[in-house]
């Protein structure tokens, strides 16, 4: 399979500090990848190296094959979603996307399309100033995918968010993957990662410290391999998962008193901060 991003052993350094120490990785065309991890981890600053609006100390990043220096041209259309980066207050909603057409050269319409997507063509005339937090959220999206994007970039998307908004906002993700694009997603919320991403690496004091499939990082940590069994009145039984425990669980389930059922695998964030002893507030 083609790799729409590659990096190899990328380094940045602010004066004596290093903040990203050699990142090596390889994104998939048309996957969901997450970069995962606290602040202050290296994600946003990976992002901008990505995006070429920092220049990188050392390393090397490819786009779809080709070598992506910063300010170099023809690389693949982007998209990008971070925090209120290019938001124009004391504008409206419309006419914020209507200015990126033109830096786009994509035609006007796709203005108004946007809009109906992320549910804000009735809000068109608003201006930003006068958005909540998850209108501004559906507002950055819509300015991201309007020129479809080969590679979309979205910087902690759903942080702050009410739930329904937050779905509304990865039901636009997926969207956009169905459409083809690559998709790379910095966030900390491990609900989000596991729901969305395809492949995940957690970034760790500007290292990769894991990397893999959501359930099979979880997996390859699952020390304790257990089944937790909570019975009809209130009873917690914790068992091997494994076959010296068959003739106890087909007793349990024979006699219906069962009332849930689960194995111990931990979650990625058990999983972060057994790595690194530290959770992702």
């Amino acid at each position: 399979m083609e790799y729409a991003v590659e990096m190899r052993n990328i380094v940045q350094k602010f004066g004596e500090k290093e903040v990203l120490k050699g990142i090596d990785l390889k994104i998939h065309e048309g996957e969901i990848f997450g970069l995962l991890g606290p602040s202050g981890a290296g994600k946003t600053t990976l992002i901008k190296i990505l995006t070429g609006q920092l220049k990188q100390t050392a390393g090397e990043v490819q786009f779809l094959g080709k070598n992506a220096g910063n300010g170099k041209k023809g690389l693949p259309d982007m998209g990008m979603m971070m925090d209120n980066f290019g938001l124009y207050e004391r504008l409206t909603c419309y006419d914020n996307l209507k200015l990126f057409t033109r830096i786009y050269g994509v035609p006007g319409k796709k203005a108004d399309e946007a809009l109906r997507r992320v549910g804000l063509y009735g809000d068109r005339k608003q201006p930003v100033m006068k958005l909540s937090k998850g209108m501004r959220s559906r507002l950055l999206l819509a300015r991201a995918v309007m020129n479809e994007p080969r590679i979309l970039f979205l910087d902690e998307p759903s942080s702050g968010l009410d739930p329904v908004t937050a779905a509304e906002i990865h039901k636009l993700v997926c969207e956009e993957r169905s459409r083809g694009a690559t998709i790379f997603l910095t966030t900390h919320n491990m609900e989000e990662a596991h729901k969305l991403c395809s492949h995940v690496a957690l970034l760790h004091e500007g290292m990769i410290v894991e990397y893999g499939q959501p359930e099979q990082v979880c997996r390859r940590y699952n020390h304790q391999n257990k089944l937790l069994i909570r019975l009809y009145g209130g009873e917690q039984v914790e068992l091997s998962n494994n076959r010296t425990s068959a003739d106890k669980v087909k007793g349990y389930l024979e006699q219906e008193m069962v009332e849930t059922i689960h194995s111990t695998e931990p979650s990625l964030e058990t999983v972060f901060m057994e790595l690194t002893g530290r959770g992702f507030e």
